[in-house]
């Protein structure tokens, strides 16, 4: 299972982009983890899509690839000084696509695994909803997304992520 791989960068690139939000982190410095995690996910998914022997197999990796494309986005953004509006209209896309994968995900959750998945889907779709806000519509809310993006890194993904990788074998 690769889920807790792609958990794991998924909360570093999270964390690091609300960080250099913040003004911690400088533009070409946070485009390292933002291609490192593309890679990560990226493969993941490539994983996915060959061994995918359903559409559900298919539809996880599709999902995944919205992740690798916006962190290939974002670093090609702060090495080129590009503004995000483009990637501000493609989160706009994201957040919407997302949505049916949560409610999927929350109607036929059986234990809280499924119910966690999908409150992350949720939490993702709105992330997204606000980097569009942000980026394409230049809303003054950075601060907050910035905030959210940590939040968001840290609950969604990092803490995840370290439960799994050292969850007792079942």
């Amino acid at each position: 299972m690769l889920l807790p791989l792609s958990l794991l960068f998924v909360g570093a690139v999270l964390v690091s982009n609300g960080l250099w939000m913040l003004g911690k982190i400088a533009d070409r410095e946070v485009a390292v983890i933002n291609f490192v995690a593309a890679g990560v996910t990226g493969t993941v998914a490539l994983l996915g899509m060959i061994h995918a022997v359903d559409s559900s197999g298919v539809r996880d990796a599709a999902l995944t690839l919205l992740f690798t494309v916006t962190y290939l986005w974002v670093g090609v953004n702060r090495l080129t000084g590009a503004d995000g509006r483009g990637l501000g209209w493609f989160s706009l896309f994201v957040s919407i696509s997302v949505v049916p994968e949560a409610v999927r995900t929350l109607t036929s959750a059986t234990n809280p695994m499924d119910l966690w998945l999908g409150l992350c889907w949720v939490a993702w779709s709105g992330l997204w909803f606000l980097f569009f806000l942000t980026l394409a519509l230049a809303k003054p809310l950075g601060r907050q997304t910035a905030l959210a993006t940590l939040a968001s890194g840290v609950l969604t993904a990092w803490l995840p992520a370290l439960v799994m990788l050292y969850a007792s074998p079942s």
